[in-house]
């Protein structure tokens, strides 16, 4: 109720209700129930505003930062370019080296979408060792990224003591970094998770600031044999049970999903997390479909996205080729953003929603009418189809392609016998 009525009649709210052709009595309702999020932290001037929730068109972030190991920052600028020219909705800074705080200024600086973090790879970035973490240097760095204007956060809270030795009986153990980091600290002190000892204190800031807690899964499944387990599950309960914290305190919230899930299971897990979570919205990394996709798990992860998403999931974080053996570089960024798109865009056509299925019959009938150009500006990647039709055909001036050459196009032939048909509309 708290955050519906602070966007109330704002210009958020009306970009919001154009661009998602909805009222905004309709977004309100959709905010007030907890089901949709807009992340706009109040420090952020000229955002792009987006809404998140299952009934509105699906969303896709993409991660980037600088890592310690290889990256630059003149790169990442770039992928961030290409991230948002290839449509993603969101950005998540996930930089572990380097100046922290300057370089997401810059990033701020450049993106007008919603802009996320991970505050527990701030803090190990700063200590070098995670047993140092104390209540008071988390909760001073949750509040300098939320002053900075970080729309959104990745809160490890859910990962429990008691989950630990639910962990220890996987294939692939925790594949989280932040759950990771989180689980040497609990043992390392024999303490309870700071982030859920001190959520109360987090959900202050949050509320301040108006920033969005992404509550995230530190158990999530790094593995089909992990998947669906009592780890999984056990954290969980723990974020359904966080989710009503964070609404009673006013604040945003939403809720990560799980990683590899057999395809079989994508349905069960959404409609879980659902459930436990009080229809929270959803933010899943894939799911990766299968273990063996190295090089390949763009494609892999948005095979899972897609399923997800029909299950109601609002918010698909992209995978890359490389997801697995190493940091992508500007042409795999381009790629998961592409294939998370088509994900997304699935969904959105099967609802109807958002011109998406408008923008399918516009490309079919352009490709009925041999309008090549036309063809190459509604399709996901422009710049791709033009240049793959013209390495195979060299002009774009006959009515038929290769692939059946001019005897044997289907089209031309449908042609002659029914004429030009409803491509002429």
């Amino acid at each position: 109720m708290t955050t519906a009525q602070a966007f109330l009649n704002t210009s958020h709210i009306k970009s919001i209700g154009i661009k998602e052709g909805r009222k905004s009595a309709y977004i309100l309702k959709e905010l007030e129930s907890g089901r949709a999020v807009i992340p706009a932290n109040k420090r952020r001037a000229g955002i792009d505003p987006i809404i998140i929730g299952r009934n509105f068109s699906c969303k896709i972030n993409v991660n980037l930062g600088i890592s310690g190991e290889a990256s630059n920052l003149r790169e990442e600028f770039l992928k961030l370019e290409a991230a948002l020219e290839n449509g993603a909705d969101t950005v998540m800074d996930l930089s572990t080296g380097g100046g922290l705080d300057a370089i997401r200024k810059e990033i701020m600086a450049r993106c007008k979408m919603p802009l996320g973090t991970v505050p527990v790879y701030g803090l190990f970035s700063e200590l070098k060792d995670i047993t140092k973490l104390t209540y008071r240097n988390m909760l001073n760095l949750i509040e300098k990224q939320a002053a900075q204007g970080v729309d959104f956060m990745t809160i490890h809270a859910g990962l429990m003591r008691k989950h630990l030795p639910l962990a220890e009986k996987r294939v692939t153990g925790i594949v989280s970094r932040g759950g990771s980091l989180i689980a040497g600290w609990m043992k390392a002190h024999a303490k309870e998770n700071p982030f859920y000892e001190r959520f109360d204190d987090i959900l202050d800031i949050c509320y301040e600031y108006n920033v969005t807690i992404s509550l995230g899964d530190g158990l999530r499944p790094g593995s089909l044999a992990d998947a669906s387990d009592a780890a999984q599950f056990g954290e969980l309960e723990t974020l359904g049970e966080l989710v009503l914290k964070a609404r009673a305190r006013g604040v945003q919230v939403m809720v990560e999903g799980p990683g590899h899930i057999p395809l079989n299971g994508i349905e069960m897990n959404v409609e879980k997390a659902l459930k436990v979570c009080h229809d929270a919205p959803l933010y899943v990394l894939g799911p990766l479909v299968t273990d063996i996709a190295l090089g390949f798990d763009h494609i892999n992860a948005a095979i899972g996205a897609a399923i997800a998403a029909r299950a109601g999931a609002a918010f698909l974080c992209c995978v890359t080729p490389g997801e697995h053996l190493g940091l992508p570089d500007l042409e795999e960024i381009k790629q998961g953003v592409t294939a998370f798109k088509l994900a997304a865009h699935a969904w959105d056509a099967a609802r109807k929603l958002n011109g998406a299925q408008k923008r399918d019959l516009e490309l079919s009938r352009a490709r009925y009418a041999f309008d090549w150009e036309k063809q190459f500006s509604l399709a996901l990647d422009p710049a791709r189809a033009r240049k793959m039709f013209r390495a195979k055909r060299g002009d774009t001036g006959k009515g038929y392609c290769s692939m059946c050459g001019e005897n044997f196009c289907a089209m031309k032939n449908s042609k002659k016998t029914f004429g030009p048909g409803k491509a002429a509309i």
